[in-house]
């Protein structure tokens, strides 16, 4: 259960961008808490991104920054520089990215990180670099960007597959959320939504829209609103 209650949503965005400032505030605004993790060797770049067809700003957000930004909210790792981990063979290179991110990290933002994201797309995890990761890093929890479309609680918190992708699943993700309210269950059930806040500038008209959706889910007597951290590791779910 989490807080005595049997449903929790939360949310989980990467790679530390200046839209995460918008998000993490809407996120707040109607009490909902979310994890956002961070490439701790980018931060501060500045770059853009050319998505279904648009040219969108990629930069990140300052290390001096991060702590403010990201008040009330999580702080998780995300590599040092966003390499696909599956595709480095040396151990303690994959090592160095994980928990070297973790503990800089840490140090801005003032308080142990513990959570981890996978960075790249396609397959961007296997059983291998979860090994490495648990055995090697402070990280507790490290999450995927496979998705489930269902709320049970992913039995492998290393390599944790969430609910649903916002930006690819964005009907996918309304539809969730109704069925998310109307549920009654008497096991825990979790409604876990990722994505890149820089999604949102592809179709503007989503900021708006995704705030109704917020609108929506919040306020909810019987659902927990916590970070990543919060509900992954009191989920009552053993780490594999």
């Amino acid at each position: 259960m989490f807080n005595g209650k049997n449903k929790a949503i939360t949310f989980s965005y990467d790679d530390g961008v200046t839209q995460d400032i918008r998000l993490a505030q809407l996120f707040s605004k109607y009490g909902m808490k979310a994890t956002f993790n961070l490439n701790s060797g980018l931060l501060g770049g500045e770059n853009t991104l050319v998505r279904n067809g648009v040219t969108i700003n990629h930069n990140k957000n300052k290390p001096e920054d991060i702590k403010y930004i990201y008040d009330g909210h999580e702080i998780a790792a995300h590599t040092l520089t966003h390499p696909m981990l599956p595709q480095i063979l040396d151990d303690a290179e994959i090592v160095r990215q994980v928990e070297q991110d973790r503990i800089k990290l840490s140090e801005l933002c003032g308080y142990e990180v513990v959570g981890f994201a996978y960075p790249g797309g396609g397959v961007n995890n296997d059983d291998r670099v979860a090994k490495i990761i648990k055995e090697n890093t402070g990280v507790k929890y490290a999450r995927t960007i496979t998705t489930t479309k269902s709320f049970d609680v992913w039995e492998n918190n290393f390599r944790y597959q969430g609910t649903v992708y916002h930006h690819d699943e964005w009907d996918e993700m309304w539809r969730l959320g109704e069925e998310f309210l109307a549920l009654k269950t008497d096991k825990p059930a979790v409604f876990y939504i990722w994505g890149h806040a820089y999604e949102f500038d592809i179709y503007p008209e989503r900021w708006g829209a995704f705030e109704e959706f917020l609108q929506m889910m919040s306020g909810k007597d019987d659902i927990f609103y916590g970070t990543n951290k919060e509900i992954l590791l009191t989920s009552g779910k053993e780490s594999l």
